[in-house]
C-alpha cells in the first residue's frame, strides 16, 4: 500500500514458534464455549520414533557416516573433513566432542601407498646392485637405472591424462614392473659395451658412432618384439568384469605404461648416454666381471653335457610341466587375497523383536567386552539399527561394531579368534570381517559374508526348516566360521481387519477407517514450526497408551452417523508375521551366511557344503544357490583362461610374422609353460592360494618369460645370417654365452625387484601384490633355467630349416653357411 508518499508491503504472520501458543490454539467452539488444543491433547516437544541408536567407547554417541562422490580423492577428502571437523568441535557444548573419527579408509589407503611407495624404493637399490655386479662399471649401470624413473616419469604423465591416479594398484603396477624397466637397456647397453669391446680390439677399428648404431638396431627389433607380447599377454586383464576388472586394470594400464616406456627410454636415450659415457672408458676389454666369466665357463660346459642328452632333459621338461598343470589344479582356491584394513566390522545380530533398548544395552556390552578382552583394540564404534533416512535398512536386532585395531603382533587370524572368543557371552549370532571386504562381500552375493547359500521357495516355515537343517550340517565343515541363518522369524503383531459391511452400515468405507486409524497410530504430519535455520514437525497422534490393543476398540472413528467405536467396525486380533520378507529374482529367499576361517582351504570346505546341499532334500518347488566371492573367483577363471588362449594365438601370430618360422614360434613359447612349474612350487610353498591376483602374475609371467626366447633365437639368426657364423654347435655355444650376461641380468633383476614385495605379505597394500609377485619369483627361476638348456637344445634341432628359409630373404653380400 501507499502511505505518505512511501511503499509498504503487507505481511500475513499466522505462525508461531512458542509451543504455549500452540497449546491454546482454538480447535472447536460451540453456544460461545471454545475448546483449546491443550484440553483435548497434550502438546510438548517430544522424539519421533527411534529405530537406532549409536554408541563409541561404550559411551553414547552419534554416528555419522560421510561417503565420497565418485572420482573424488579420499585421502585429500577426509583430510578436509577432519579440518571442518576440528572447527565444528570448538562450537560444540562442552560435554559433547566430535573429535574421534571411528573408521577412516584413508588410514588404509595411506598405509598402502606407503607401503608400495617404500617397495619402489628398495626394488631400486637392489636392481642397482644386480647391475652393478654383474656390469662392474657405473658408467653401464647408470646409463641402465636411468630407465627406472624416465619410465615411472613417462607413466605418471599417461596415468594423469587417462584421468587415473596413484593409488595401489597403479603404483603396484609399476612397483612389479620395475625390474623390468631396465630390461630393455640392459640389452641395449650390454651390446653396445660388448661391440665396443670388440672395435677395440679389431685390426682395423670403425667409427665409434657407427659401432654405437649398429649394436642398438641389433637389438632393437627383438626388443621391440619382446614388448609387443608383453602387452598382448595383457589383454585378458582388460576383458575383466565386476570388482576384480576394476581392480587389476589400474595394475595393467600402469605396467603398460611403464613397460613401453622403458622400451621408448631404451631406443632414444640409452644409445645417446652409451655414446657419451662409454666411449671414453680407458679400459673395455677388461671390464667384464669375474663372476660373469665364472659363468660362463660353468654354462659352457653345462650345455656340452645338455648336447649329449637331449631327449631325457625333454622328457624331464615334460614331466615337470605335466606335474605343475596336476599341481595347479590342486591349489587352495580364493577370489582375492585377504586385506589387513586395521579394522574390524563385527555384525551382531539379535532374535527380532527385541527392543531397541535392550539390543543398545547389549550392543554397549560388547563394545565394553572387546576393549577389556582385546589387546589390539583400540576403539570401538557402535551403531544400533539405523536412523531414518539411513542408505542401508536394519532392524534393531541388528548391531554393527566397527573396531579400530592397534599392531601388537599377533596375526590377523589370531585377532579375529580373540574377537569372537571376547564376544561368546553375546546371546546373538556374531560375524566378524573387515569393513572393505565386507563391502565387496556383498557385492558379490548380496550378503555381509563371504559364503551364502541361498534357500529360495514360497512357504516360511518350510523355508526356516530346510535352512536349519543345512545349517547344522554347515557348522561340522572345517575352514567354515560365523555360521548363521538369517533371522527371518515370525514375530507377534496386531491386525486390525476392517468389517466391510460393518463400515459400510455407518456409512464409511474401508479405506476412510484405515486412514483415520494410520493418522491416531502411526502419526500425520499436519504443520510445521520454523525457528530460524530450524525446522520442527507438528505431529498429531495416539498416546502410547492408548494405542494397545486393550484401548483400541473403544477409539470413536468418525462416521456420518457420528463417532463410532473401532471394535464395531473392525477385528483385533494377535497374530504371528515374518519380521521381514526377503525376495530374489522375485521369490522368496533364506540364506544361510558363513566365512572362511583358514582352518582349511576354501575348496575343500566349499566342496564339503556342496555335498550337504545335495544330501538335503528338498520339496518340489524349493532351489538352493551357493554364492561368494569364490564363483567370482570361477567366473574370473573362466575369462582369464578363454581370453589367454587368444592372446597365446595372437602371440604366436606375431612370432610367426617375425620368424616365418612355426617350429621357432614353438620355441619362444615354450619358455610360458616352462615359467608355469616354478609359479606353482613357490606358490605352494609360500602357501598362498590360486586368486585373481596369482593368475594376474601368470599373464605378466609368461610376457617376461618368452623375452629371453626371443632374445637368444634372435641371436642366433643374426650370427648366421649376419656374421658368417655356420649354423652348428659351436654357433649355438657361442650366441648362448654372448646372450648369457643380458638374459641372466633381466631375469635377476626382475626377481630380485619383486622380494619387497615378497617380505612383509600382510602390509596393507602389498596383501593383493604379493601373490603377484610370490608367481613372476618362482616362474622366473625356472623358465631362466629350463631355458638356458632347452632352447639351444631345441634350436639345434629344429632352427636348420628356419635359417634356410630366411638365408633366401638375406640382402646380398651378407654372408651365409648353412650345413
Amino acid at each position: 500500500i501507499e502511505r505518505g508518499g512511501r511503499e509498504y508491503a503487507m505481511r500475513n504472520v499466522g505462525r508461531t514458534n512458542d509451543i504455549g501458543e500452540l497449546a491454546r490454539l482454538a480447535v472447536a467452539g460451540s453456544d460461545g464455549v471454545v475448546v483449546r488444543l491443550d484440553q483435548v491433547a497434550d502438546v510438548a516437544f517430544a522424539a519421533r520414533p527411534r529405530r537406532g541408536d549409536g554408541g563409541s567407547m561404550g559411551r553414547s554417541a552419534v554416528i555419522v557416516s560421510i561417503s565420497k562422490q565418485p572420482g573424488v580423492d579420499t585421502v585429500d577428502l577426509t583430510r578436509r573433513i577432519e579440518s571442518a571437523l576440528g572447527e565444528l568441535d570448538r562450537t560444540l557444548p562442552q560435554d559433547i566432542t566430535a573429535d574421534r573419527v571411528q573408521f577412516r579408509q584413508a588410514d588404509f589407503i595411506e598405509a598402502s601407498i606407503g607401503n608400495v611407495n617404500r617397495v619402489l624404493l628398495e626394488a631400486l637399490v637392489v636392481v642397482g646392485v644386480v647391475l652393478y655386479v654383474f656390469l662392474r662399471n657405473w658408467r653401464t649401470t647408470a646409463i641402465s637405472l636411468v630407465a627406472i624413473p624416465f619410465s615411472v616419469l613417462v607413466t605418471a604423465i599417461v596415468l594423469g591424462l587417462f584421468g587415473l591416479s596413484l593409488n595401489t594398484m597403479t603404483l603396484g603396477g609399476i612397483a612389479i614392473a620395475v625390474g623390468e624397466l631396465v630390461d630393455d637397456a640392459v640389452v641395449d647397453v650390454e651390446n653396445i659395451f660388448r661391440r665396443l669391446r670388440e672395435n677395440r680390439t679389431a685390426d682395423r677399428p670403425r667409427p665409434v658412432m657407427d659401432v654405437i648404431s649398429a649394436a642398438s638396431q641389433e637389438v632393437r627389433s627383438g626388443i621391440i618384439y619382446a614388448t609387443a607380447i608383453i602387452v598382448l599377454v595383457f589383454v585378458p586383464l582388460f576383458a575383466l568384469g565386476g570388482l576384480e576388472g576394476q581392480l587389476f586394470r589400474p595394475l595393467g594400464i600402469a605396467y603398460i605404461c611403464a613397460i613401453l616406456a622403458s622400451l621408448l627410454v631404451s631406443i632414444t636415450l640409452t644409445p645417446v648416454l652409451a655414446s657419451y659415457l662409454l666411449p671414453q672408458m680407458r679400459s673395455l676389454e677388461e671390464r667384464e666381471s669375474p663372476l660373469i666369466r665364472w659363468l660362463k665357463r660353468w654354462y659352457e660346459r653345462l650345455l656340452g653335457w645338455a648336447f649329449r642328452r637331449e631327449m631325457p632333459l625333454y622328457l624331464a621338461a615334460g614331466v615337470a610341466v605335466a606335474l605343475a598343470g596336476v599341481g595347479a589344479t590342486l591349489l587352495p582356491r580364493a577370489f582375492l587375497p585377504s586385506f589387513n584394513e586395521g579394522t574390524l566390522t563385527v555384525n551382531i545380530l539379535f532374535e527380532p523383536g527385541i527392543a531397541l533398548s535392550e539390543s543398545s544395552r547389549i550392543g554397549s556390552l560388547a563394545e565394553r567386552l572387546l576393549l577389556a578382552q582385546v589387546p589390539e583394540v583400540e576403539g570401538v564404534g557402535r551403531r544400533t539399527g539405523r536412523a531414518e533416512m539411513d542408505e542401508h535398512a536394519e532392524g534393531v536386532n541388528y548391531t554393527e561394531l566397527d573396531v579400530d585395531l592397534a599392531d601388537e603382533g599377533r596375526s590377523r587370524e589370531e585377532v579375529f579368534a580373540a574377537v569372537r572368543k571376547a564376544l561368546e557371552p553375546i546371546p546373538a549370532s556374531i560375524s566378524v570381517g573387515q569393513p572393505i571386504s565386507h563391502r565387496l562381500e556383498h557385492l558379490q552375493s548380496g550378503v555381509r559374508a563371504q559364503v551364502a547359500l541361498k534357500v529360495y521357495g514360497d512357504d516360511l516355515d518350510t523355508l526356516r526348516n530346510i535352512a536349519g537343517r543345512m545349517e547344522t550340517g554347515l557348522r561340522a565343515v572345517p575352514g567354515l566360521t560365523d555360521v548363521s541363518v538369517e533371522r527371518i522369524v515370525r514375530t507377534p503383531q496386531f491386525d486390525i481387519a476392517v468389517d466391510a459391511e460393518a463400515a459400510a452400515f455407518y456409512g464409511v468405507t474401508s479405506a476412510q477407517v484405515t486412514e483415520q486409524l494410520e493418522t491416531l497410530t502411526t502419526g500425520r504430519r499436519v504443520a510445521e514450526v520454523i525457528d530460524g535455520p530450524r525446522r520442527f514437525d507438528v505431529v498429531i497422534r495416539l498416546s502410547d497408551l492408548e494405542r494397545s490393543p486393550d484401548e483400541l476398540p473403544s477409539l470413536l472413528i468418525d462416521t456420518p452417523q457420528g463417532p463410532v467405536p473401532l471394535g464395531s467396525l473392525a477385528t483385533i486380533s494377535e497374530v504371528d508375521t515374518p519380521n521381514q520378507v526377503a525376495r530374489e529374482n522375485g521369490r522368496r529367499r533364506l540364506a544361510i551366511l558363513a566365512n572362511l576361517s583358514g582352518e582349511t582351504s576354501s575348496q575343500a570346505a566349499l566342496a564339503a557344503a556342496e555335498r550337504i546341499v545335495a544330501g538335503t532334500p528338498l520339496p518340489p518347488g524349493y532351489s538352493t544357490a551357493l554364492e561368494g566371492t569364490f564363483s567370482a573367483q570361477a567366473e574370473a577363471t573362466r575369462t582369464i583362461g578363454l581370453l589367454s588362449l587368444i592372446s597365446l594365438g595372437l602371440i604366436f601370430a606375431v612370432l610367426y610374422g617375425r620368424y616365418r618360422s612355426v617350429p621357432l614360434s614353438l620355441i619362444v613359447m615354450g619358455s610360458i609353460p616352462l615359467a608355469l612349474v616354478g609359479s606353482v612350487a613357490a606358490l605352494a610353498i609360500a602357501g598362498q592360494t590360486l586368486s585373481v591376483a596369482s593368475m594376474v602374475g601368470f599373464i605378466t609371467l609368461a610376457g617376461i618369460a618368452a623375452r629371453n626366447g626371443i632374445l637368444k633365437i634372435s641371436h642366433y639368426l643374426n650370427l648366421v645370417l649376419h656374421e658368417g657364423d655356420a649354423f652348428g654347435e659351436a654357433m649355438i655355444v657361442r650366441g648362448s654365452l654372448e646372450r648369457l650376461t643380458p638374459v641372466l641380468m633381466t631375469a635377476l633383476a626382475a626377481a630380485v625387484a619383486l622380494v619387497p614385495l615378497i617380505i612383509d605379505p600382510s602390509s596393507p597394500g602389498k596383501e593383493i601384490l604379493h601373490p603377484v609377485a610370490i608367481t613372476i619369483f618362482g616362474g622366473l627361476i625356472t623358465s631362466t633355467a629350463l631355458d638356458a638348456l632347452l632352447t639351444p637344445l631345441l634350436f639345434r634341432r629344429y632352427g636348420r630349416a628356419a635359417i634356410k628359409r630366411l638365408s633366401q630373404s638375406t640382402p646380398a653380400g651378407r654372408p651365409v653357411e648353412v650345413y
